[in-house]
């Protein structure tokens, strides 16, 4: 790999290390893109996609190394080969903050709630990796 660091972006990057299958990762990117409806309203996932084959093949404690301690977003999202090879693209999501290096996953249409919560410091990430099923995967909190 090329790169020393991540590279600084606007929001959260949502980083692509598996490139075997381009329609379905650009599936994945139109279904983080997609609004979330809630009613009165739309939620957006405000990130960064990073397409960049010098980041193919690294795994979580590889892209953790990468960000620097002072880096300006506490969570990245990981596109890997796991998130392409099963049905509902499970996301590896990675705390470079309080808990450094701790994961859990996610599907895309939940990347909002958690980037949105975590910028803004609504809610802690040990609340959505706590909330995983037993799979490991979140999809969102139970409706009450």
């Amino acid at each position: 790999m090329s790169s020393q660091t991540l590279p600084s972006s606007v929001n959260p990057l949502v980083i692509r290390t598996e490139f075997a299958q381009e329609a379905t990762w650009k599936r994945i990117c139109e279904l983080i893109r997609a609004p979330v409806q809630l009613p009165g309203d739309a939620f957006y996932a405000h990130v960064d996609f990073l397409d960049d084959v010098a980041f193919r093949g690294l795994n979580k404690d590889q892209l953790v190394a990468l960000a620097p301690r002072n880096y300006n977003h506490s969570v990245l999202f990981v596109v890997d080969g796991t998130t392409l090879r099963q049905a509902d693209f499970p996301i590896l999501v990675v705390d470079l903050n309080t808990q450094r290096g701790r994961s859990f996953r996610a599907i895309p249409s939940s990347i909002q709630a958690i980037e949105n919560n975590l910028s803004i410091a609504n809610m802690d990430f040990f609340e959505f990796a706590d909330s995983a099923g037993k799979d490991g995967v979140f999809r969102g909190f139970p409706q009450r």
